[in-house]
């Protein structure tokens, strides 16, 4: 299901962007390799990390933030809909 690769990453991206928050990469040393700044509703991945770095701390977001799924497109909702019930059986 989980593909490391850069298309992936872009779905990924893809989901962020439609949803209320925005992602940024940016350089920085924050301890899981990203931060999440909720109120502001932003998203900052260490930006020299690798493209598995980035899909990992990407995951790590979209499970343990809730996203209002009614802006999504159809195929995002599907790929939203899947990762929750990766991350559920995992």
């Amino acid at each position: 299901m989980i593909k490391y690769t850069t298309q992936f990453l872009t779905k990924l991206e893809d989901l962020i962007a439609e949803s209320d928050y925005i992602l940024r990469y940016e350089k920085g040393n924050f301890k899981s390799g990203y931060c999440l700044l909720k109120e502001q509703k932003i998203i900052i991945v260490n930006k020299f990390y690798t493209t598995e770095g980035k899909i990992n701390a990407l995951l790590d977001i979209v499970k343990n933030v809730t996203f209002d799924t009614s802006r999504f497109s159809e195929k995002t909702q599907k790929l939203y809909e899947e990762l929750s019930q990766h991350q559920a059986a995992a």
